[in-house]
């Protein structure tokens, strides 16, 4: 058999991560842009990958001719596997997209998560159950495994019998109160809804089974139950990196931004360097970090689009780290110094070509959010939250959210929504509200942290990566207020940043807030504590990490 992989590509997310990780298993991979390409007639393995929004992809397929030769490709019995939207595809439709037809392997049209009890999208790890006494292509209770969506094929008692009566086999899984297909199989098609190539060792033994036609294996006994007190997912831990040059040109993780990251020496200063962005975010997704954010933080700005030197550590870092990718400074608009336009669409598109999976906007959030309530709280079409979301999906989009406490005697001393702290100001003050900051944190605005979260949701970000100036760099812990006043104005996942000083703070904003996920840099950068440190003090407190710890 051929060890050639083929993957189809209809621009749908970051297909690059899917390449390396059958590359990484000793295959070679060709993708298929053009259903008329004879090499889909010769394929023997087929991937059907899809990220975003479901009637986007599957209108992708139909318009660029591939329905009719998957078709045909799977009726001549040959293996194809799909990959998140890729597994939605096999359903007749979505209410994502309720006028667009999927390729109708299943009568049943995929619905919406229930916002109103858990953040939608569900982003995270999550455990897989099997049903029956086989588990499908090596698909573990025991690991978890990466979701991103907000659609879903959830269960009830019509799918069950569907499924049942025409020969389908499913794993299943739960977030919060509902229970939605993992995966499915039926004779040579199998699809997963999470991402294996973004899950880590235990992702890259399903997508080696599936490659290998290692369709079934004994069902491996439970090591502990799933904990569904966040919902069925662990608690994340992301590991983030202030990407910058040095004096000497050279790309190196730093402090960041907001402080003095020269060394005062008698040489006249340099950039702090805590390290090589590639090798240091390799060693911590080898320590477990659940995902790793890379900040281009002067966004190289007399640099070309197309020779921007994050391109070229995202794909680097791609190849040998198979957890979700985010990157963020530079996605939006821009002018090359030749005076070329580029759109943030295709800045994102690089970005996303290079093994980004997630785009962190940050100043051009503000932006976009000034011009929504200008607007009359509407959007226009244009900001780069709207273009990058609409062809990508929600969860494709970041907004990275730099706010400052500002004291106040009233609420009435402030168009922007305050809340009574339990620390009161310099003078007494017991209301607080958090204007946000622009290029860095070096301009103050007049938009509260609030009203801004909630402006870009309504645009299309999927995602809040909540920092706080007054905590940057302080090891005093995550401001616990500040991500409960934002939790309550979305119901999109929240990110808290700045502050994590040792293992101890992580715990703390977990039991104490109900943010999403929590992110820690100069700990890790400065080797004071490993992520895996961290995460091992987490499940001592009782609170689920995954510690993916397995060889292939």
């Amino acid at each position: 058999m051929s060890n050639i992989v083929h993957i189809i590509d209809v621009e749908s997310g970051n297909l690059r991560s899917l390449q390396n990780a059958v590359e990484y298993l000793g295959y070679e991979t060709k993708l298929i842009k053009d259903s008329t390409d004879p090499e889909l007639q010769s394929a023997t393995k087929l991937l059907l990958p899809g990220v975003g929004n479901y009637g986007h992809f599957v209108s992708q397929l139909s318009s660029k001719g591939f329905v009719q030769p998957i078709k045909e490709y799977i009726a001549s019995g040959r293996p194809i596997m799909g990959i998140c939207v890729g597994l939605q595809a096999f359903f007749e439709g979505s209410e994502e997209s309720p006028n667009d037809l999927g390729l109708e392997f299943i009568d049943f049209k995929l619905s919406k998560f229930n916002s109103k009890t858990k953040s939608v999208p569900a982003i995270g790890w999550n455990s897989v159950s099997a049903v029956g006494d086989k588990m499908l292509y090596h698909i573990d209770p025991n690991n978890r495994y990466y979701f991103v969506h907000s659609y879903a094929a959830i269960l009830n008692d019509e799918l069950k019998s569907k499924l049942a009566s025409n020969g389908w086999e499913i794993a299943i899984t739960k977030y919060g109160d509902e229970e939605f297909i993992a995966a499915i199989s039926k004779g040579n098609i199998f699809a997963t809804q999470f991402h294996p190539e973004k899950s880590g060792i235990a992702g890259l033994k399903i997508i080696k089974a599936f490659l290998d036609q290692e369709t079934h294996s004994d069902l491996p006994k439970l090591t502990s139950p799933n904990d569904y007190s966040n919902n069925g997912l662990t608690r994340r831990v992301i590991a983030c990196l202030d990407v910058r040059t040095n004096d000497q040109g050279d790309l190196v993780v730093t402090k960041g931004d907001q402080y003095d990251v020269r060394e005062k020496d008698a040489a006249g200063g340099d950039v702090k360097n805590l390290g090589k962005p590639v090798s240091l975010a390799e060693k911590y997704y080898k320590q477990g970090a659940d995902e790793v954010t890379f900040l281009n933080i002067t966004s190289f700005r007399n640099s070309p689009v197309a020779d921007q030197p994050m391109l070229d550590v995202l794909k680097l870092a791609a190849k040998t780290i198979f957890v979700p990718l985010t990157v963020g400074g530079g996605i939006k608009d821009v002018v090359d110094p030749d005076g070329t336009k580029i759109p943030a669409l295709q800045v994102a598109g690089l970005y996303f070509r290079s093994g980004a999976d997630k785009v962190s906007i940050g100043t051009d959030a503000v932006i976009a959010a000034k011009k929504y309530y200008e607007n009359g709280s509407k959007g226009d079409g244009t900001t780069p939250i709207e273009t990058i979301s609409k062809a990508y999906g929600v969860q494709a989009v970041v907004i990275s959210v730099d706010p400052k406490r500002q004291y106040v005697q009233t609420p009435q001393d402030t168009k922007n929504t305050t809340f009574k702290t339990k620390f009161p100001g310099p003078n007494g003050e017991e209301y607080v509200w958090y204007p946000t900051t622009i290029k860095g944190g070096r301009e103050t605005t007049d938009l509260g942290a609030y009203e801004l979260v909630q402006a870009c949701e309504a645009l299309g970000a999927g995602e809040v990566l909540l920092n706080c100036i007054d905590k940057d760099g302080s090891n005093s812990g995550f401001d616990l207020e500040l991500i409960d006043h934002i939790k309550s104005a979305v119901s999109i996942p929240v990110i808290a940043s700045s502050g994590a000083g040792k293992p101890e703070h992580f715990a703390e904003v977990f039991q104490n807030t109900k943010t999403d996920a929590a992110l820690g840099a100069g700990m890790f950068h400065r080797d004071e504590y490993t992520v895996k440190q961290v995460k091992v003090h987490l499940r001592e407190q009782g609170l689920q990490a995954r510690l993916d710890e397995e060889t292939l």
